[in-house]
């Protein structure tokens, strides 16, 4: 059938990022929850000069947001979380988990899948219990167990085909069979969270590991005499390096020194967002830990260490264009493109070519959030006055 003029919306005049590039003065053509190749006659039109607009955000780390939490809230809490990224520009996200006892890994894989079932989610990242306690971060030790293969099999099956990564401390006993056995089910195996040396990190990317979960945190940093995990991160192409942009995490010149290693075809950025994302401030739980916030940083109140972020991807992408000088186009490789390839998805999402969900965010001169579509809808819906 022809498309009709009532079911299709032209956003013109803004500079639109493509895989090819940015086109000024460009066009994007919505027809009903898709992005089509041409307009037909008649169609509304939203003048967004001045504008930019780039695909709907990717994030693949992701443990909740506004006050709500991915590794224990209700349905309607999770929903509450999502609901927060997408006003910040995510149209697409995979929960995250934290560790704890596998009973409960297994019910929360059963809640989570249902919503990646019904398109609200992209998916589940299990981040620990299979991590080093030497790097464990914001994980409780006493939970902490090796990645038995049987065990990482007990979550997968959970998951009931959802599962789109897992974070391992490799060098443990029996992650290299873990990781084999990711990869026999396209699952991500990610390496972080790990104590590894240079040597144990090449074995276990050797074996099917493809993902460095947020580099630099949680793992040794890198020496001149032992380069450790970084290094071999760094220097292999298999490799695509998760990277959080929030001002706390990282030093501009770590982002930089990884950007310039990995080239913007492997680096994904990522929140690695806690429930006071899009929240505020105040006393929080991650798992069974209790949680600090103060001046948008989250610490464990036991030790003080950092205990994810409260980033949201609109600010990571405007601090990696506007602070970093990161080129746009690598930004939206890096924000969109590379976690949608990752996550088996970028022929739906992650990119404005035609025939994709029309999943985009509109943002001002100065890189500031306007706009977001999910599916053709408007969820925050720009003034063009």
């Amino acid at each position: 059938m022809a498309p009709r003029a009532a079911d299709s919306t032209v956003l013109a005049g803004a500079r639109v990022v493509l895989p090819t590039g940015t086109v000024e003065d460009g066009r994007v053509t919505v027809e009903g929850t898709r992005i089509a190749a041409s307009a037909p006659e008649g169609a509304r039109t939203v003048d967004l000069s001045g504008h930019w607009v780039v695909p709907g955000f990717v994030d693949m780390h992701n443990h909740g947001g506004g006050g709500a939490s991915f590794t224990s809230g209700t349905v309607d809490e999770v929903l509450t979380g999502i609901r927060t990224h997408r006003e910040h520009g995510t149209t697409t996200m995979v929960a995250s988990t934290v560790t704890g006892e596998m009973d409960f890994l297994a019910r929360r894989a059963g809640v989570l899948s249902e919503l990646v079932e019904q398109g609200d989610l992209a998916g589940i990242h299990f981040e620990g219990p299979f991590i080093s306690p030497c790097r464990k971060g914001a994980h409780s030790e006493e939970l902490l167990r090796d990645p038995d293969p049987a065990e990482v099999r007990k979550l997968l099956d959970a998951a009931r085909g959802t599962a789109r990564m897992f974070t391992l401390a490799t060098e443990l006993p029996g992650g290299i069979d873990s990781v084999r056995l990711l990869a026999e089910h396209g699952v991500i195996a990610a390496i972080g969270h790990t104590d590894a040396t240079y040597e144990q990190t090449v074995e276990a990317i050797d074996a099917g590991a493809s993902v460095a979960t947020h580099l630099f945190n949680a793992m040794p940093p890198l020496a001149h005499r032992e380069p450790g995990p970084i290094a071999a991160l760094l220097e292999d192409d298999r490799i695509t390096v998760e990277l959080i942009n929030d001002g706390t995490h990282l030093h501009p010149a770590v982002l930089e020194l990884a950007y310039r290693h990995k080239g913007a075809g492997r680096v994904a950025l990522i929140t690695d967002a806690m429930d006071a994302a899009g929240f505020g401030d105040g006393s929080y739980d991650l798992g069974p830990l209790a949680v600090e916030v103060k001046d948008g940083v989250a610490r464990l109140v036991e030790g003080g260490s950092i205990a994810g972020s409260t980033l949201t991807l609109d600010t990571a992408f405007r601090r990696a264009v506007t602070l970093d000088e990161i080129p746009v186009e690598d930004v939206v490789r890096s924000i969109s493109a590379n976690p949608a390839r990752l996550l088996g998805v970028y022929d739906r999402v992650g990119s404005l070519d035609a025939g994709k969900d029309a999943d985009l965010v509109v943002l001002d001169e100065d890189f500031v959030l306007k706009g977001v579509m999910r599916q053709g809808e408007w969820i925050i819906e720009p003034k063009t006055v």
